[in-house]
């Protein structure tokens, strides 16, 4: 059985147990070696999944506003050395002046998190105290973070950062003079070439975009419902989550991405390039860059690059096996959706490699 019917069938497997609810692309170059669409984009219409279908891809945002900040710093507006907090004019705040645009892009900058993740937080609590119709820009999220304090001095440690991420948003619209969602969508799915991609209002209705839900069980562990997640994070996107793409534009990106369409060679294969070590694994080092996590074995080799989101209703995950150019892009409306599926692609990409080696 080939890797494409073996996956196929498995994802039907967990549709059925409403384990997964979205879409599979998996590509080599031009070509296709997987596609699906599996449960409801609307539970409540019964309106299925399709591949035209835009998805929230939460935390893969950060993955434009890395290459926007690139492009800035490419054309000389910034550098990786840039003070943050001098060039924002946010010296009232917690956060430290010797924080730099190189630390936030590589989340070394120690600065605390709105919900800090790795502590186990959970970001959709924030929003039981404080109404998410708050935040709708950039600026809004500072109160959530600002006057917080550090976790580590600047450059002495690696903790994943949201917030971070909005500082970065912050950038973008200071130099440019363009909202950060505007200049992404001028800067980086025009010319990708991601026609369907935009950030969209999750209070309006917006054609072919997929609703997020999670289930509601019993004690039992049985599903009796599904929660909608309007009001689990800001109705709209940010430089730290929320774009919303279909599989396809996702794929384009880190391929036009590669072939130089939003960046020049030499910060294009620095995008590609792991930069500080996060933690080690027995089957890998994961290492951070700008925007993105890389496995890293033990000869130094890449194994695969990837950018991971999660929130209440979504989660997505755009991973690149540079050795065989392979794509791997999984968006669920749905938040544990493709985090066992992206594990059995891996085992079943392995075990396809050993048996053609």
């Amino acid at each position: 059985m080939s890797f494409s019917d073996k996956f196929a069938l498995y994802l039907q497997q967990r549709a059925q147990d409403h384990a997964f609810s979205g879409v599979a692309l998996i590509t080599r170059g031009s070509s296709q070696l997987f596609t699906g669409a599996y449960g409801y984009a609307s539970r409540a219409w019964k309106i299925p999944n399709t591949l035209s279908m835009r998805f929230d891809t939460a935390s893969v945002t950060k993955l434009f506003t890395a290459v926007a900040i690139l492009q800035l710093i490419e054309q000389g507006h910034l550098a990786f050395e840039t003070p943050v907090i001098d060039f924002l004019d946010l010296r009232d705040t917690s956060i430290a002046p010797t924080v730099t645009v190189y630390h936030l892009l590589t989340h070394t900058s120690g600065i605390a998190d709105d919900a800090d993740e790795e502590s186990g937080e959970n970001y959709a609590a924030i929003w039981q105290t404080r109404s998410n119709y708050l935040v709708q820009e950039t600026i809004d999220f500072l109160p959530q973070f600002a006057y917080k304090p550090a976790n580590f001095p600047p450059g002495q440690g690696c903790r994943y950062c949201n917030c971070g991420y909005v500082l970065l948003g912050l950038l973008i619209e200071k130099v440019s003079g363009l909202t950060y969602r505007n200049y992404v969508c001028q800067h980086i799915f025009a010319p990708a070439g991601m026609l369907r991609s935009d950030f969209f209002r999750m209070d309006l209705a917006n054609d072919e975009v997929a609703e997020g839900y999670d289930p509601l069980r019993d004690e039992q562990g049985a599903i009796v419902g599904w929660k909608k997640n309007i009001y689990a994070y800001p109705p709209i996107g940010s430089p730290d989550g929320g774009a919303h793409v279909t599989a396809g534009d996702l794929d384009q990106f880190l391929r036009q991405l590669k072939a130089g369409a939003l960046l020049s060679a030499p910060f294009m294969q620095a995008f590609f390039t792991p930069q500080v070590l996060h933690h080690t694994t027995p089957e890998w080092k994961q290492m951070y860059g700008y925007g993105v996590r890389f496995a890293v074995d033990e000869n130094g080799q890449i194994i695969f690059v990837e950018k991971g989101g999660i929130n209440a209703g979504t989660s997505a995950v755009l991973r690149h096996y540079p050795a065989r150019d392979i794509n791997v892009v999984l968006l669920a409306n749905i938040q544990d959706g493709v985090w066992e599926p992206l594990k059995t692609i891996h085992r079943l990409l392995m075990a396809d490699e050993e048996s053609t080696a």
